[in-house]
């Protein structure tokens, strides 16, 4: 404890929200200090990252589906699990180092977020990256029990708490209580699901080929879950799929939720799935409590008007349900003395 505390005057200590789209690193008494995307510029046929190392995040993004043949931006993380490990160590090593800073000695302690359902295996890959990157102390938690502890819900008490934390890659849903996770539930359908279906419907449609980036913007300026007060629409450019010319179009808010429904419905499954797993007593309090929700995902206009159609229950989107995660780490990390040994299932390696 000694020990720790000195090397803390040499280092940070930080938690990490290792996510499919955006990675955000939370420093203790400052907040949240970085939110960059997740991708990382590198030659093609190599793991050698241009800019000598500096092509990570922004930088890289702004690359995406307008490389030259020689690069390739590269998303290192599929479904919230690391998919290339030589390009996820690269990019976390010039996130810790950015963080941490030339001034400090020593590497810091580290936690980051994983989701529930991840294999051992992938578990372990993670780890061994942060290591790798310069972590001096690696712990890993669950990103519901994160997503729990920055939505603020009192998890650590002996109520049932509901978390429903929509990402990039996965979607967490978990009924906590008593510092634990009760129930809960993994599905690979989240943010990038509702960009590919937008992707799919311009193809479909329109015969018309997008990015990731102008699905990402229609998803954001028109996409819904419900019926708005008002529809939008949007003038949407890309390449003709006859043709290969380019060409614009005109897409409506209806036409785009309709093509939503599919990975929408996804998490409407697992949200009802995970309730119906629920002990009686816990589901009683959830009359109460409702649930919260994080994540980027939730930020899709409606998700929650549905989701309590769906349910029955009042359903609340987090303060910034974006930094959710990363501020659960960093509070994690706080009072990890105290959580080690309430946790069961922590992930201390």
């Amino acid at each position: 404890m000694y020990l720790d505390r000195v090397l803390g005057w040499f280092s940070v200590d930080m938690g990490i929200d290792l996510g499919t789209c955006n990675t955000l690193v939370c420093v203790r008494g400052e907040g949240i200090v970085l939110n960059e995307p997740s991708v990382v510029a590198v030659r093609k046929g190599t793991n050698q990252v241009l800019n000598n190392g500096q092509a990570v995040g922004w930088m890289a993004k702004e690359m995406l589906g307008k490389t030259p043949g020689s690069i390739t931006a590269v998303r290192p993380l599929k479904d919230g699990v690391i998919s290339d490990f030589e390009i996820t160590e690269a990019m976390l090593k010039y996130f810790i180092q950015k963080v941490n800073g030339r001034t400090k000695i020593f590497g810091p302690r580290v936690v980051i977020s994983v989701p529930s359902g991840i294999t051992a295996v992938e578990k372990r890959a993670v780890f061994t990256s942060a290591e790798r990157a310069g972590a001096r102390q690696i712990y890993l938690v669950e990103e519901p029990v994160a997503a729990a502890i920055g939505a603020g819900l009192p998890f650590t008490e002996p109520t049932a708490s509901m978390i429903v934390d929509i990402g990039g890659g996965t979607t967490e849903v978990a009924i906590m209580s008593l510092a634990d996770i009760a129930v809960c539930e993994s599905i690979r359908v989240a943010g990038d699901d509702f960009d590919e279906a937008v992707i799919n419907h311009m193809k479909k449609t329109y015969n018309m080929m997008i990015g990731e980036q102008t699905a990402e913007r229609i998803k954001i300026e028109i996409g819904s879950a419900s019926p708005l007060g008002e529809e939008k629409t949007l003038e949407v450019r890309g390449r003709d799929m006859i043709s290969g010319l380019p060409r614009k179009v005109v897409v409506t808010s209806e036409e785009i939720r309709e093509a939503l429904q599919e990975p929408v419905g996804s998490i409407i499954e697992a949200v009802t799935r995970t309730l119906e797993r629920a002990e009686p007593e816990l589901a009683a309090d959830l009359v109460d409590n409702g649930i919260m929700m994080a994540g980027g995902g939730s930020l899709l206009r409606g998700i929650d008007v549905v989701i309590q159609n769906a349910t029955g229950l009042e359903v609340r989107i987090a303060d910034d349900p974006l930094t959710c995660v990363a501020r659960g780490t960093a509070t994690y990390l706080e009072n990890i003395e105290d959580w080690k040994g309430t946790l069961e299932n922590d992930m201390e390696a």
